[in-house]
């Protein structure tokens, strides 16, 4: 492979050109998916034979079926019913952007679902009891004690899954969304450079996980306060006397 640094930064630029595709698909399906997210885990917390029955079966179904046969159920098997075709959801479904954001949102809910689950059952019920001792009931008990150690208990756990999002969008190229990998296909069918091509793309998803890696530390960092190393003031005494001594 000759390392040819105009090309490299050529594809560079056409790739880098596609990152808000990539970006939206990523925020549109995350954002999407979280909210599913929220009703599934209702469901399987909510202690009812019905709901959690659905919750346990829509968390089996997308994590225990691949993505890209979901997308293209979505893209290319939901058209193929005329009551589809004739409905109002027919211009979201038609759309191949659409049917990306769904399928991946579908795919993530039933992940985000079990992560969510799992930081809720990892509260301490001492907190609960002692929220409750302090007068703290329903609304209030949820947003001051059960959501924030719920929260810090999920994220290392929800930013893999948010990792893994951002490479599952590159599977919308398979449905004619020119996200970067998508443009990078077209650009090796172009050139026949295979290698150059999918390194740079490579650099790119690489640099965008750097970055979201680094805001979810940023997060966990600032939720964990107390896990963080206190100044000991023993030492720190010594040392004022030895100046003062």
């Amino acid at each position: 492979m000759d390392f040819d640094v105009a090309f490299l930064w050529s594809t560079f630029v056409k790739l880098i050109a596609a990152v808000p595709m990539t970006l939206a698909l990523f925020a549109a399906s995350v954002c999407l998916g979280a909210l599913f997210a929220l009703g599934i885990t209702y469901c399987r917390v909510s202690g009812g034979l019905l709901l959690s029955a659905f919750g346990r079966a829509y968390v089996f179904v997308f994590r225990g079926s691949p993505l890209l046969i979901q997308m293209f159920l979505i893209y290319y098997g939901l058209g193929q019913f005329p009551a589809v075709r004739h409905s109002l959801f027919w211009p979201v479904l038609r759309d191949p952007f659409s049917c990306a954001v769904l399928a991946l949102a579908f795919c993530t809910a039933g992940y985000q679902a079990e992560i969510m689950r799992g930081g809720l059952q990892a509260v301490p019920a001492r907190e609960i009891e002692a929220g409750r001792a302090s007068g703290m009931s329903g609304l209030l008990l949820f947003r001051r004690i059960i959501a924030p150690i719920a929260i810090r208990q999920a994220l290392p756990a929800y930013s893999t899954e948010i990792i893994l999002m951002v490479k599952s969008t590159a599977l919308a190229s398979l449905v004619t969304v020119w996200e970067v990998t998508g443009t990078a296909q077209r650009l090796i069918s172009q050139t026949y450079r295979t290698m150059e091509v999918f390194l740079v793309a490579t650099l790119i998803y690489l640099l965008i996980n750097f970055i979201i890696v680094r805001l979810m530390a940023l997060v966990e960092y600032r939720l964990s306060p107390h896990l963080r190393e206190r100044p000991n003031p023993a030492s720190g005494g010594g040392r004022q006397g030895e100046v003062h001594g």
